[in-house]
């Protein structure tokens, strides 16, 4: 597996603090570059929420920690790193006038990788000197704990850019899902986007309130999903026969007007402020940052128990702990006289 031996991470928000996060907890130096006067700030805390619970999650690790270093310029954050992430808000002209930023200054071989939740790479790549060098990693929040990562290649990506940044992911404990057709918004979103349209019509309806619906979500399929996924709890579903069974005995509801599929409510004024008003008092007495908190420690234990039984991103955490243990040991002794 490649490692990088230098990071440039492009934005600091809630996804680019996570990467910072994520490669330093594995021995990568990384030089922020963020305009916005609270940046550091907020790279800061996202990695403060990281090294609370790395330990939970790899117990027994005393791994070496990158270097964090904030970046007055594009041009210097960019300086040496073979892989630069990009993280900036989903607006496209922010991006390319970033790459021809990134263009200038950059190495040639350096890896430019886009965290975009839906844009598709060869749009990102168009006005590019060498657009060959140009991929999506796609992460999921929080970057530091959640495994996956879209991996989406554009009509100009090379193929070795996409083996090389795979590689890199892996090396950071990271599941990467190679999406093997370019299309908007991916796999993981576009399976979200579907059930946040129907939430909203719930909502708009008046059938549920979002406290209910994450109740439906937390109690029930979530906790399959967690673990199994969508087609292989169906295929349980299916009982001796399987996924033939399940499909001939619930084929036919597809045809029932049990979705409303792609469209949406009017996002009115007032529609907004039911579901803000809802949110509020689902969770209001908690701030952000215990919130934060609570998700982290949920999803540790998750992905311990996971982790226990070697299955799905357990598995994934339990290949890295025993990488990470490895990497240790062999500083230690590469310290002693």
């Amino acid at each position: 597996m490649e490692r990088p031996a230098k990071v440039a991470a492009l934005g600091g928000g809630v996804i680019g603090g996570g990467w910072v996060a994520r490669f330093m907890q594995n021995g990568v130096d990384v030089a922020v570059f963020d305009p916005a006067p609270n940046a550091r700030a907020a790279v800061e805390a996202v990695i403060a929420n990281a090294e609370r619970v790395f330990p939970d999650l790899y117990p027994g690790v005393a791994a070496p920690r990158g270097a964090v270093h904030f970046a007055g310029s594009i041009a210097e954050a960019v300086s040496g790193a073979d892989f630069i992430i990009e993280s900036v808000p989903e607006n496209l002209e922010l991006k390319r006038a970033l790459y021809a930023d990134v263009e200038y200054s950059a190495a040639p071989d350096a890896i430019i990788a886009s965290s975009t939740s839906g844009i598709r790479p060869s749009v990102l790549q168009e006005g590019l000197a060498h657009p060959e060098r140009l991929v999506v990693t796609h992460p999921f929040n929080p970057v530091y704990l959640i495994p996956l990562v879209e991996i989406v290649a554009g009509d100009k990506t090379a193929d070795v850019v996409v083996s090389r940044s795979t590689s890199i992911i892996e090396s950071l404990g990271m599941k990467p899902l190679h999406v093997r057709k370019e299309i908007d918004a991916f796999i993981a979103d576009r399976l979200l986007e579907a059930l946040w349209r129907e939430a909203l019509w719930l909502i708009n309806d008046g059938v549920a309130t979002t406290a209910e619906i994450d109740d439906a979500i937390r109690y029930g399929f979530g906790l399959r999903w967690a673990q199994m996924g969508l087609f292989e709890t169906y295929r349980i579903a299916g009982g001796e026969r399987g996924m033939r069974h399940f499909l001939a005995q619930f084929g036919p509801c597809l045809q029932w007007p049990w979705s409303y599929l792609t469209d949406v409510p009017d996002m009115s004024d007032e529609l907004v402020e039911t579901i803000a008003a809802q949110s509020d008092a689902q969770s209001g007495a908690h701030g952000i940052r215990d919130l934060e908190r609570i998700r982290d420690d949920n999803l540790v234990a998750i992905l311990n128990a996971l982790k226990g039984r070697q299955w799905g991103a357990g598995e994934t955490v339990a290949t890295h702990a025993a990488r990470l243990r490895g990497a240790a040991t062999e500083a230690d002794s590469a310290e002693r006289p």
